[in-house]
């Protein structure tokens, strides 16, 4: 069975959740303490309706998959604008410094430190699959750990958030090429399954760039 949900529409076109005035839920009300529930019904259809929307089928994006947005959005956090820090470097930084700079697996917040949710990049859905958004790249956008979980299913608009422009890997590429260093210099910690599966992902695309720079210079 397919799984939908029900949101509000205007007219013919669907435009998401629509706040109705107090006065259309007040007559509403007036209506049902009288038992003309048919009148009421026809106030919720006119001023209030909604219709079925169905929801696609989340999809587990793999690290590359994940590192494809990153890139594209320059490390940036497209609901802030801000920077994010590739996800292998904060784990390393853990792993080299873990008092100093804890994380919990399963993200206990007295346990972990804020740099992980501040500056963590995650994937987010421009327009939620809960809200009928799609499983593609144009949907994906980077955001912190802490700005995903504030926005949750709610549309930009709802919240007064906007999309900002995507950064320049020349400028800032997230701490991708430090830990790429690092780790060529100290490759025991490819023994890590989490540094590792991210080290192959940033890896291919990160040897493209510095073959480019050695042809153009």
């Amino acid at each position: 069975m397919k799984q939908c949900q029900y949101y509000f529409v205007f007219g013919e076109e669907f435009i998401g959740p629509v706040i109705p005035t107090t006065q259309s839920i007040k007559t509403i009300c007036e209506l049902l303490l009288e038992d003309k529930h048919e009148e009421a019904k026809g106030i919720l259809k006119s001023e209030y309706p909604f219709i079925l929307v169905e929801r696609v089928k989340r999809k587990t994006l793999s690290a590359g998959e994940s590192m494809d947005v990153f890139l594209r959005d320059g490390f940036i956090d497209r609901y802030s604008g801000s920077h994010l820090v590739f996800p292998g470097s904060l784990r390393l930084i853990h792993r080299l410094l873990p008092s100093e700079f804890p994380f919990h697996t399963n993200w206990k917040m007295s346990e972990t430190h804020m740099a992980f949710w501040e500056l963590l990049p995650t994937i987010d859905h421009v327009v939620p699959v809960a809200r009928g958004g799609t499983e593609t790249f144009d949907n994906w956008v980077s955001t912190s750990q802490l700005r995903n979980s504030i926005k949750s299913n709610w549309l930009l608009e709802e919240i007064g958030w906007d999309l900002k422009e995507p950064g320049n890997l020349s400028d800032w590429d997230g701490l991708t090429s430090w830990f790429i260093q690092y780790v060529d210099s100290h490759s025991k910690h490819l023994t890590d399954p989490y540094i590792k599966r991210w080290y192959s992902a940033a890896l291919p695309h990160f040897k493209k760039q510095w073959i480019h720079v050695l042809r153009t210079t």
